[in-house]
């Protein structure tokens, strides 16, 4: 049976679909104005493998992020590049798109974007108005009276009596309370703009989600999930919105993943140490990405270094080498096998990845022996489950080399720090000058065509057929 840790409840609880075999999920997703930075890859793996654990008990999964397509920094990140709002857009969701599918993050089925919902949130706004929960401010903003919803503070455990005002809403003295949040913004001139029964304006960020998530899912559904820093304030705010306006519960399970941390501070756009995903991927290969943010458990706070990442390709390397040679492809997986067992124990353990991460290093080892085509398919279909392992093991081994790497045409570069970076056609040629070396009995000149590679990261293997293979360290 399922368990998944419940942020609303703080406990794992076994999950039951609200209907039998079908699940329905929302996740916060990007608000599309820069590039995704790890923290947002975090966001998408975590939850691509959620899907996928789902669907691998035949589950079906709706599937739905949202993409935050209108908010103040997007607004203001267009004026400053003098460009259209929604040519920003355009290229930051393009860009988005790009990274996922370089982390074989799956699409979700819907990625609603918050300017095709105004009207949902309009009608929303409405009924919260009407049962005395929304009211309009002086400055023609529309509110949502905090204290009019007696179970605000359920979900981030924030108790409104102890929330000092300014500490993490801005003071705007037009509110009837400090904590009050907006739910539609009077227009400013030359901002994008909608009619209203409120007159001209856009949308808060918080009201979307609600209106999002209502309109795909219906009004009361099984998961909704994002990064830690949104449980308090917009998780909760959702909250106070969906079940004040529709008087029902909104969501049976909340889920949160753990911060992308740097420096032991989160990593952010408004802290400014963040790295984008695509900087990443120019030196990392990006299942190497993808594998360090499994390996860790997704309530976990997760440190990015380059070590870490370099840790995270010697340990990929190792489950890739044990394919080697093996030309396995994922199957259906037989859950009676003890691997695969401990493998499900692990992941219906609240997406247990650390574990089931060493139950694939347990199986390579056993793969190391057997050399079996049946420990290859498990191997590549357990790996499939947590979207790894299904590229072709030689051309992981023999990996592009990038950042200051970066491979050229030709047969080597030579860098200024002195290193060489050499292609796959170099390397050939180098391995059957040392086949040469070693027929001749040149012994001193094949280790040191070996040492040349070695020193450039290519690591040489002899088989006792006396072939040799080659795969970058």
């Amino acid at each position: 049976m399922l368990k998944i840790y419940n942020s609303l409840t703080r406990d794992k609880q076994e999950f039951f679909p609200i209907e039998a075999g079908k699940v329905r999920m929302y996740v916060c997703g990007m608000t599309v104005y820069d590039y995704c930075h790890l923290g947002h890859a975090r966001v998408m793996v975590v939850f691509d493998v959620v899907r996928r654990w789902l669907r691998a008990l035949d589950l079906e999964v709706v599937y739905a992020r949202n993409i935050t397509d209108i908010d103040d920094k997007i607004i203001k990140r267009a004026q400053e590049n003098r460009e259209p709002v929604e040519a920003l857009t355009a290229r930051f969701i393009q860009a988005m798109n790009e990274d996922a599918d370089a982390l074989g993050i799956e699409r979700p089925d819907a990625e609603p974007r918050a300017t095709a919902h105004v009207a949902g949130m309009l009608d929303m706004i409405r009924q919260l108005e009407g049962r005395g929960l929304a009211y309009q401010a002086a400055n023609g903003d529309v509110n949502y009276s905090v204290r009019k919803f007696p179970e605000y503070g359920k979900l981030s455990g924030k108790s409104l009596d102890d929330l000092r005002a300014g500490e993490r809403v801005e003071v705007d003295v037009t509110k009837q309370d400090p904590l009050d949040f907006v739910l539609w913004k009077k227009a400013k001139e030359g901002e994008p703009s909608w009619d209203s029964p409120w007159g001209r304006g856009r949308p808060g960020w918080h009201i979307e989600c609600s209106a999002m998530s209502s309109a795909l899912l219906g009004r009361h559904f099984d998961i909704h999930g994002g990064g830690q820093d949104l449980q308090f304030p917009h998780h909760e705010n959702e909250i106070a919105q969906s079940e004040g306006a529709h008087q029902e519960k909104f969501v049976n399970t909340w889920m949160h993943n753990g911060f992308v941390r740097v420096d032991n501070e989160k990593m952010s756009k408004s802290l400014g140490n963040f790295f984008t995903v695509r900087d990443v991927r120019a030196k990392f290969d990006p299942e190497v990405i993808r594998f360090f943010i499994v390996r860790a458990h997704y309530r976990s706070p997760i440190s990015y270094s380059d070590q870490h990442l370099d840790d995270a390709k010697q340990a990929l390397t190792r489950l890739y080498t044990a394919l080697k040679d093996l030309k396995a492809k994922a199957a259906n997986v037989d859950w009676d096998n003890p691997f695969a067992a401990r493998f499900r124990e692990a992941m219906n353990d609240d997406f247990n990845t650390p574990e089931a991460i060493a139950v694939l290093f347990d199986l390579a080892n056993e793969l190391n022996k057997s050399r079996s085509e049946k420990d290859a398919k498990l191997l590549k279909s357990l790996g499939g489950i947590l979207g790894l392992l299904q590229g072709d093991p030689i051309a992981f081994l023999q990996g592009r080399v990038t950042g200051q790497g970066k491979l050229t045409s030709g047969s080597a570069t030579v860098h200024g720090t002195g290193t060489v970076s050499h292609t796959p056609e170099s390397i050939e040629k180098l391995i059957s000058a040392r086949t040469a070396a070693r027929n001749a009995r040149n012994f001193a000149e094949a280790d040191r065509i070996r040492k040349e590679l070695l020193d450039a990261g290519i690591v040489l293997e002899d088989s006792p057929e006396r072939q040799t293979t080659w795969r970058r360290s």
